[in-house]
């Protein structure tokens, strides 16, 4: 009917529905979401989820969005991983605005939190060293048993606790554990540990703290001084949720946050885990926290993906309660989609070997017009080198053809793409009987690759003009490890690694106008995949371009 209005139905996921409900019931004037990362490692696709799905959230709802940093372990945390995760996260597009926060700002405000929790007798100091705190706590199906130091008065526990901080303790020797429930039947509520006693330098108080709050504590205590009203982690912590609850509880904040769980993002094939890729870092398998083929954001984003390329695979896996593997090849559709209609088509011969066209003016060179890409005209065209000698694909020509090949071989015509027909006539070979040169002929009236009286040929290869052509490197990525044998290794939990992982074409050959390439430059190499110009090798005098994806894949979306 013309007149009738039809309503799209939109799938809210089961955060949005919370987010809308205590928004509808008043609960919270506006929504205040937050990343939250321990900077001791790269950030990987997995965090992208988290990190688009609280930043999305914020937006959507017009509410504020913190960037804050979980730095409450000094232990392995660093410089220069907060500044890589920083990178990392305005690269996706999520915008922190002013709102860029370190747990540790707030160290001053949990040691009061924790005095606060001793007067009430909620807290204790406890001597048990931590084989003995673990041997105390009981199993899934038995009760725990109560420390011995459980029943210090608070004014005894307030004195410890005061002379922990003041260093007068050994690492190890004293902890500070909240008093809740030793039979409680979720082992996270049994009297945890909410301090320890830790002489180390903190990347950003330095020396100023000698013992340092544990993250079940530190995390709830920095989502309420922030105002974050729902605070969205992965599945593992929803065993911690009631600890979550038990201290923003009984520390009174008066609008406290709210924990939602949904399902990490798992992606089959890969390397994850900090310890694997410190290891594979340090053995030099690979050359950086940013290697290619790794999966951390960083070394996505030299691969060569684009931030929509990892929205729209975020978007695909969507967001739910159970857990679930997403295969990598989506992540490489994401990918293809997001390039095809942007990234100009250009020619790169990656194994090349030289073609002749003896009927072809000596000395002659001449400028042919391309288009950028034949699916998105608005990218326009350019005008490419074209002479008597070229560079073609070795794959492109066969001295005896297998059946159906189409390409170039004695006696058969094929297209050279946007330029003219050529007939192969005759080649050359070295010493060892490798095919060194190819000879062919022209027909001048064919200009453009279409022939006057209307015959057709079957194939159509690339070229480069070798007069012109700019000399690249080229890197061709499978995965680091061997998908047959899986990750890792079920006899010693070491990786199955792929030694095919990492080709390198040493002398390909590139149009002129990739000479120009700069860092994160991506193309469509015609016939060879997407290209991105390498952001630590490349230079002006050697362009060195990683091998982003294959053109092809059998990865099907499901409409």
């Amino acid at each position: 009917m013309e007149n009738e209005t039809v309503k799209e139905t939109v799938s809210k996921n089961f955060i949005e529905q919370i987010i809308e409900k205590d928004l509808a019931e008043g609960k919270y004037e506006e929504i205040c979401t937050r990343f939250p990362p321990e900077p001791n490692g790269y950030l990987h696709i997995g965090h992208a989820k988290s990190i688009l799905l609280n930043y999305g959230l914020a937006q959507k709802y017009h509410g504020k969005f913190n960037m804050r940093f979980d730095d409450t372990n000094p232990t392995k945390e660093r410089v220069e991983f907060v500044e890589s995760i920083k990178k990392d996260i305005k690269w996706l597009g999520a915008d922190w605005e002013d709102r860029l926060y370190f747990a540790s700002d707030y160290f001053e405000q949990m040691y009061e939190a924790a005095v606060k929790l001793i007067k009430k007798g909620k807290a204790f100091v406890c001597d048990l060293s931590a084989e003995e705190i673990r041997e105390y706590r009981g199993t899934l199906t038995e009760p725990g048993k109560e420390s011995p130091y459980r029943e210090r008065s608070v004014e005894e526990n307030l004195d410890l606790f005061e002379r922990m901080k003041n260093g007068e303790f050994e690492d190890g020797t004293k902890v500070l554990r909240a008093k809740i429930d030793m039979a409680s039947p979720n082992i996270n509520m049994r009297d945890p540990v909410i301090y320890r006693v830790a002489h180390m330098t903190h990347h950003n108080t330095g020396d100023k703290w000698c013992i340092y709050p544990m993250y079940d504590f530190a995390h709830p205590i920095e989502d309420a001084i922030e105002g974050v009203t729902h605070s969205i982690c992965t599945l593992e912590f929803e065993d911690h949720r009631p600890l979550y609850d038990w201290v923003v509880r009984e520390l009174e904040y008066p609008h406290p946050p709210k924990q939602i769980e949904f399902a990490k993002l798992y992606l089959t094939n890969v390397v994850t885990g900090k310890r694997y890729i410190k290891k594979l870092v340090e053995d030099g398998i690979v050359d950086g926290w940013d290697d290619p083929r790794l999966v951390s954001i960083a070394a996505l984003r030299r691969r060569g993906f684009t931030p929509e390329s990892i929205q729209k695979f975020v978007e695909l896996c969507g967001v739910s309660k159970a857990n679930s593997s997403v295969d990598y090849a989506m992540l490489e559709y994401c990918i293809r989609e997001d390039l095809k209609m942007k990234a100009p088509r250009m020619m790169a011969v990656l194994d090349p070997v030289k073609l002749v066209i003896d009927n072809y003016p000596e000395g002659q060179t001449e400028e042919l017009e391309v288009p950028n890409n034949m699916e998105n005209p608005e990218l326009g065209s350019r005008t490419v080198p074209f002479g008597k000698e070229l560079y073609i694909e070795r794959e492109d020509f066969m001295e005896v053809p297998v059946k159906k090949y189409k390409r170039l071989y004695p006696g058969n015509e094929v297209r050279l793409m946007n330029a003219y027909f050529v007939t192969c006539t005759s080649c050359e070979k070295d010493e060892e009987g490798n095919v060194a040169v190819i000879h062919c002929t022209y027909d001048p009236a064919s200009k453009g690759g279409n022939s006057p009286d209307g015959r057709k040929v079957k194939g159509t290869i690339h070229w480069v003009c070798a007069q012109t052509a700019v000399e690249a490197e080229c890197r061709l990525y499978e995965n680091i490890v061997d998908e047959e044998k899986g990750v890792y290794n079920k006899e010693d939990g070491s990786l199955n690694l792929n030694p095919n992982s990492l080709t390198v074409m040493e002398k390909c050959y590139v149009e002129p106008e990739l000479g120009k390439a700069q860092a994160y430059d991506r193309f469509q190499f015609v016939r060879n995949g997407f290209f991105c110009a390498d952001c630590h090798d490349s230079t002006a005098d050697r362009p060195v371009f990683n091998r982003i994806v294959s053109l092809k894949s059998s990865f099907k979306l499901n409409p």
